[in-house]
């Protein structure tokens, strides 16, 4: 494609259907994570008026079930879904000690953390090697979005957040940011 403005579009999946509340032990809280990875998503109930529909034919995916349900709820079976594993979430394991429960929310906060600081990362990626790929899924992105005008992702929160560092790092531009919200869309653009 020669002139004018690409586009890119990082989505959030829909919420996982899956119970979070509670206290959980190391071992229910590490059940909870394979839980979420199987899990199947909330209907969604309204698209973002952000999304040019009538013009995205093509979607990349994650590998896992989540972003490819969403995608499809937001797209229908007529767009191309591309599945890759470089669009897969930043991998976790619950780490500490088993003594007792705490809300979901310490045992992913500490484990992440533990993760991110390469204390914990034996059995998994490493966050460096995380951070790689998601700088490797900015660039096929900038390929198709340079290609078509339009590159249009479903993935996950964590890796869209390191996607979108990486894009900016090569001068794209946040023009609407949906964190990292449920079927939160971020747009960035860029003129060739």
């Amino acid at each position: 494609m020669t002139g004018g403005v690409q586009h890119i579009y990082l989505i959030r999946h829909a919420r996982p259907l899956v119970n979070k509340g509670g206290f959980f032990s190391k071992q229910q809280a590490a059940q909870y994570l394979q839980d979420y990875n199987l899990a199947e998503v909330e209907q969604i109930i309204e698209r973002s008026e952000h999304l040019p529909i009538d013009r995205i034919k093509r979607v990349f995916c994650s590998t896992l079930p989540r972003s490819k349900a969403t995608a499809l709820q937001l797209f229908g079976q007529d767009v191309e879904l591309i599945e890759d594993a470089t669009f897969r979430e930043f991998e976790n394991r619950i780490w500490g000690l088993p003594l007792g429960k705490f809300p979901l929310l310490w045992w992913q906060v500490t484990s992440r953390a533990l993760w991110m600081m390469g204390l914990t990362h034996k059995e998994i990626e490493s966050f460096k090697t995380a951070r790689k790929r998601a700088s490797q899924a900015a660039d096929h992105l900038v390929k198709e979005a340079q290609a078509t005008g339009i590159a249009v992702l479903v993935a996950h929160g964590f890796l869209n957040e390191f996607i979108k560092r990486a894009l900016k790092r090569r001068g794209w531009r946040v023009t609407i940011d949906g964190g990292r919200g449920f079927v939160g869309v971020t747009q960035l653009e860029k003129r060739e």
